[in-house]
């Protein structure tokens, strides 16, 4: 074995820095296949530790960022790849602009892994000597300092420039129940840190001077990981299912193709549809559900549209569901994308109207610099006034978030009431049998093992799903299906440590890490 890894490691450095890029893209297109709906996550056991290595041997820092950028491009032009399918909705006009869209998304999101390895060169700097017990030192430091850097440039990531946390590491452990819990405590950037940790934590053997303290070192870096595992599974067996009484909701997935959505000649027929599905067998239902824009009309200046859906009201219930909303007239017209709860009777019991908009699908950043449409067409639309917390007679208290407003950790919930559960109106329509539904509905679960709260979440299509407070998914609705879905509600846990101190653990462990890596980095070395 010291053979083989000696003379990987003299390929690594003797690699041109073109070659360390292209194996870094490659290694970072593997990487996406630990993400739903492939859940290959021991993959990062090689691509994680093939990056600090690669990175690692770099010469120059020119080189180290090319290989961390590529790197960093790969994992993120496989990883928003499904974004491709929503520019062939309307192919005319936007079919050009799939691949340059996503090159250019994966370029500028690689830069976030290039701003990883720069860290840790500033941080660590390479030392003069090559004595056995210096190169055991920073390499322990370096995989320290590489997970703690990382999972903060995710957290970084979820909030900069509106920000887009899209598959961090931690996403993952969707696949292990038992792991997953961890995020009721850390967050999914905690998880993104421990997990990074122990995956990258064979790469000391190419490093380290000592094979004996190697094997040490890496058993400890995943103690973390295997503690939360160790406590998920206690957490999970202790588990009494708990559902909240007299409450059974109806999830309504049309399956409507989304070139035809809003078809003039076929809106009216989607609702009624919606309606009708609704309503058959539906003696025990209390609530009906839709999905976002279910009611394709602006409902606030369509008295038949709200009619109609009213219809597929259960007496004394609601159905909750999303329409455009438009305010004021044609000079300052402010468009929003809306939830309404209807009552039987055709009245408006609770609005929202979406916070957090998708940038170039909803509205257009820098409009007047980069003047192109936004993909779902109109002048775009008005952001909300901000996440709340909506009660209803007979409904216990919940927040509703419009699309991709649940994959924001920690910013899911809203007034000064803590929901019971969530309630998640989506169209994946856009993106197809694609990989995206699939993450999305992973965000779900996370988000429900953070807060402690369920998730119900309706699509036009995509997967609807009843996500119990420990990010199970307890009943679905797959891709591509028309059909309904009746579930109780499940109840929700106390408050998670997460839900109560969102990212500062995560955060503290983090900088303690760094700081602690840098600093015995400093003291056991000399450095040029």
């Amino acid at each position: 074995m010291k053979l083989n890894i000696s003379r990987a490691l003299n390929a690594a450095q003797q690699t041109t820095t073109l070659r360390r890029a292209f194996l870094a893209f490659s290694f970072g297109a593997m990487t996406t296949t630990a993400m739903p709906p492939w859940h290959l996550w021991p993959i990062l056991w090689i691509t994680l530790p093939a990056l600090l290595v690669l990175f690692e041997t770099a010469k120059t820092k020119r080189s180290l960022f090319v290989a961390s950028w590529a790197f960093g491009f790969g994992h993120f032009a496989t990883s928003f790849a499904w974004i491709g399918n929503a520019f062939f909705v309307d192919s005319e006009t936007f079919a050009a602009l799939a691949a340059p869209a996503i090159g250019g998304l994966a370029a500028g999101f690689g830069l976030y892994i290039g701003c990883v390895a720069l860290i840790i060169r500033v941080l660590l700097p390479r030392p003069e000597d090559d004595w056995p017990a210096i190169k055991t030192v920073r390499s322990i430091c370096l995989v320290i300092a590489f997970a703690a850097v990382w999972a903060l440039v995710e957290w970084w990531r979820g909030w900069f420039l509106t920000g887009l946390p899209w598959n961090p590491i931690g996403s993952v452990w969707v696949a292990a129940l038992e792991v997953l819990q961890g995020a009721s405590l850390v967050g999914v950037y905690g998880m993104s840190l421990f997990t990074v940790l122990a995956a990258c934590a064979s790469s000391i053997l190419f490093f380290s001077g000592s094979r004996r303290m190697s094997f040490v070192v890496i058993a400890i870096c995943h103690l973390p990981l295997i503690g939360l595992t160790a406590w998920g599974t206690t957490r999970l067996s202790a588990d009494e299912a708990t559902y909240v009484p007299n409450v059974v909701l109806r999830l309504v997935q049309p399956n409507i193709a989304q070139i035809d959505k809003w078809r003039p000649g076929m809106r009216e027929g989607h609702v009624l549809e919606q309606v009708r599905m609704s309503t058959k067998d539906a003696a025990k239902v209390t609530h009906v559900l839709w999905a976002e824009t279910a009611v394709p009309f602006p409902l606030n200046q369509a008295p038949g549209a709200l009619a109609a859906a009213a219809k597929a009201a259960p007496e004394n219930g609601y159905v909750l569901t999303g329409a455009v909303r438009i305010l004021g007239n044609r000079v300052d017209r402010q468009v929003f994308n809306s939830f309404f709860a209807i009552t039987p009777n055709g009245t408006v019991a609770a609005i929202y109207d979406k916070t957090h908009l998708v940038p170039f699908g909803e509205y257009m950043p820098l409009q007047n610099i980069i003047p192109l449409p936004q993909l779902t067409g109109g002048t775009g639309f008005t952001v909300g006034s901000g996440l709340t917390s909506i009660t209803l007679p007979g409904l216990p208290a919940f927040s509703p978030l419009i699309c991709y407003e649940v994959i924001f950790p920690g910013a899911v919930t809203g007034g000064n009431k803590r929901p019971a559960w969530l309630f998640n109106l989506t169209n994946d329509a856009w993106f197809g049998g694609s990989s995206g539904p699939h993450q999305h509905l992973a965000a779900a679960q996370l988000r429900a093992a953070e807060e402690g709260l369920p998730v119900v979440r309706v699509a036009n299509t995509g997967i609807s799903a009843v996500v119990d407070s420990y990010g199970r998914v307890i009943g679905r609705i797959t891709l591509g299906e028309k059909g309904i879905l009746d579930s109780q509600l499940p109840g929700h846990l106390p408050a998670t440590l997460f839900s109560r101190f969102g990212h500062w653990p995560f955060l503290f462990i983090a900088l303690i890490m760094v700081l602690s890596s840098a600093g015995l980095n400093r003291k056991h070395t000399r450095h040029n």
